[in-house]
């Protein structure tokens, strides 16, 4: 899903809240700046998607701003949900049979020992995989260590190395090389690496 689309769905969901918003609070939601917020809130009312009220008009008091949906703007949400959750399912499905296909490969070869590098829901997609083949993470490993992700502490990726691994899968579903880098320069082997999506040169041999 473009980013602009999700970006016009997580204003519009905020808006339609119905709870007290201010321009603050939803940069602070989206992640941009205060500005950048503002000119968004101005497109969509261009659109017709939000409408935006003044309140009060007395001439001495603070101007303070009020953001409703449009019926336009409920129809626009409505979309967007629809194609990001036809687009999350999507991804969801490559994803898993990418990795079905790798550990289907490696199944033979006695694995057993298999770690996750990166938290989040693309490394939840990947532990519900592994559970298929009767496998659990032995480690969980990331950038920004601490905490713990499925019952395991997360340790810096650093670590990594220094265990017996038969696999590390990269759980993300952003493109893989730049982790594949990381990960082959602190001396984890290519063949050890498994991705939720192929890397470019790998889906290239493959259409």
């Amino acid at each position: 899903m473009e980013k602009s689309r999700d970006r016009d769905l997580e204003i519009l969901t905020a808006v339609g809240e119905g709870r007290p918003l201010t321009q603050r609070a939803l940069a602070e939601r989206l992640g941009v700046a205060l500005g950048l917020t503002n000119l968004y809130l101005k497109r969509l009312a261009r659109k017709g998607l939000i409408k935006i009220i003044e309140f009060p008009s007395k001439p001495a008091a603070r101007k303070r701003l009020r953001y409703v949906l449009t019926p336009k703007g409920l129809l626009e949400k409505t979309r967007l949900t629809y194609d990001y959750m036809a687009y999350s399912l999507d991804i969801y499905r490559r994803t898993r049979a990418t990795l079905r296909e790798a550990l289907g490969h490696l199944d033979g070869h006695g694995l057993k020992r298999i770690a996750l590098y990166r938290t989040g829901e693309a490394a939840e997609l990947a532990y519900v995989t592994l559970k298929e083949f009767g496998l659990e993470p032995v480690a969980v490993f990331d950038q920004d260590e601490g905490g713990f992700f499925l019952g395991l502490p997360v340790r810096p990726i650093a670590e990594a190395t220094d265990e017996a691994l038969d696999a590390i899968i990269i759980a993300t579903f952003e493109r893989p090389e730049p982790h594949i880098a990381e990960l082959m320069r602190l001396g984890s082997p290519r063949e050890k690496l498994l991705t939720l999506r192929r890397p470019a040169g790998e889906e290239a041999g493959r259409s």
